[in-house]
């Protein structure tokens, strides 16, 4: 470990919350004093619709882009297309849809820029974003009252804000799944992760998943997210995971398995880990959606690469599923051969999921007043919002189940169990799988 600590939110549970009124008034003067605090002033009470004295609703999505790290240029992309889409269909209950990205590059300052700039600009939501950066981007969001909806879920503190609201159950419900379903099948488990404050939060994920199995811990293996080779931390690996371990009913050694969770340097880790593991015996692969798509199975060997066989879990169906066919036509008809658009990326999956999320928000105001005092209230007020099968209905609310964890904010905890089957992913099971029982056994003190 690096020695970091893990901070938990302290905000009050929902019932001690301002509400009405009175919540109203506390939002506005935290808007306000978020004016106050930038240097240009703002000019409009953010959070209003509009913010330019029309009749448009403001939102904005961001994620990294252009970094040596993890990218996802795909999500601002398709939000952007998602609005053409919209617009072109008549808007929101008839209201012009504006989308702003922003660019956090992976980096604290620029995460708090976008959130200055969506507070500056009036947005009522920030939709479907990436960002790993949450100590920075939510101050200025909650100072403002603007909610943060569809967050990709690779922090923790987007479990416990209470602004905001998750569509998934975020890494720690991929690595709890993962965990479960291989305890009954590795020998000794390595988790290769990055080595960052949100890197720290995941062997106590994937651990709640293998002990619930019977299952000893993982071993924790550090590794810089940024990193064009990963040799010594392959080697290390599979050291670990050859090393000896469980055996089956007849004294067998029991293959070992290697997990890499390090987002787009997955396929970095991978093109090391192949050369390397010749020495080795054989050990096993498995990964989360998001650190690995079809792209990086592809550019890997396919069908010959060190995933054929591997488990791999995500939040939602596969992307060939029908129920993706919505957005495919949004992508087909409003993105132009944007190449940073792939249907198959989890990023602009959930930011699809997001802008559905909103869209029955604001349908369910009316003819109302968009703002993000109005979001948030249908939002907190137990507004239950389809996603056509994408996830189970969502509904927010502080619950009891993982808030002893620290996450009262997480409502989703299901996941999809996928393989790599000749190459290509494929469902391994039909479904879901909730993974709420084994999150609430994580070790996350």
């Amino acid at each position: 470990m690096t020695g970091r600590q893990r901070t938990r939110s302290t905000f009050l549970p929902r019932f001690l919350r301002p509400t009405g009124p009175f919540r109203s008034a506390v939002l506005s003067t935290g808007a306000l004093a978020a004016c106050a605090s930038l240097a240009a002033g703002c000019g409009i009470v953010p959070g209003a619709t509009g913010g330019s004295g029309d009749d448009s609703i403001v939102v904005m999505t961001w994620a990294p882009e252009d970094t040596a790290a993890t990218n996802k240029p795909g999500m601002p992309a398709f939000a952007r297309a998602y609005a053409r889409w919209i617009n072109a269909n008549g808007g929101l209950n008839g209201r012009e849809l504006k989308v702003l990205t922003c660019n956090d590059h992976n980096d604290t300052v620029d995460a708090a820029k976008c959130a200055r700039q969506a507070v500056k600009a009036g947005a009522v939501a920030v939709i479907g974003s990436y960002s790993q950066h949450s100590e920075s981007f939510l101050p200025p969001l909650e100072g403002a009252g603007i909610p943060y909806i569809g967050g990709y879920g690779v922090t923790n503190a987007e479990f416990t804000s209470p602004l905001s609201y998750p569509v998934n159950g975020g890494q720690p419900a991929l690595l709890a799944g993962l965990g479960r379903e291989l305890a009954a099948d590795c020998g000794r488990v390595t988790l290769v992760r990055p080595d960052t404050i949100a890197g720290d939060a995941l062997p106590a994920m994937l651990d709640a998943g293998l002990t619930a199995g019977g299952h000893d811990k993982s071993v924790d293996q550090q590794a810089a997210e940024d990193a064009t080779e990963y040799s010594a931390q392959a080697v290390a690996s599979l050291e670990e995971a050859t090393a000896p371990g469980r055996t089956d009913k007849a004294g067998k050694a029991v293959d070992g398995c290697v997990i890499p969770a390090l987002g787009d340097r997955t396929g970095t880790f991978m093109d090391s880990f192949r050369r390397a593991r010749e020495d080795y015996p054989d050990v096993s692969t498995a990964t989360v959606l998001g650190s690995v798509d079809q792209t990086v199975i592809n550019s890997t060997g396919g069908a010959s690469s060190a995933f054929e066989g591997a488990y791999v879990t995500g939040w939602y169906p596969v992307a060939g599923d029908p129920r993706w066919d919505p957005m495919r036509k949004v992508i087909s008809e409003n993105a132009f051969s944007d190449t940073r658009i792939d249907p198959a990326d989890t990023g602009v999956q959930t930011t699809w999921i997001a802008y559905t999320v909103f869209k029955s928000v604001v349908e369910s105001l009316g003819g109302g007043a968009v703002t993000a005092d109005t979001v948030t209230g249908a939002l907190d007020d137990g507004l239950r919002i389809g996603t056509g099968g994408l996830t189970p209905t969502l509904r927010w609310e502080f619950t009891d189940q993982l808030a002893s964890i620290g996450f009262p904010r997480l409502v989703n905890a299901n996941v999809t169990l996928q393989t790599v089957r000749e190459g290509r992913l494929a469902a391994a099971k039909e479904g879901f799988v909730d993974v709420t029982a084994t999150l609430e056994n994580a070790d996350v003190g």
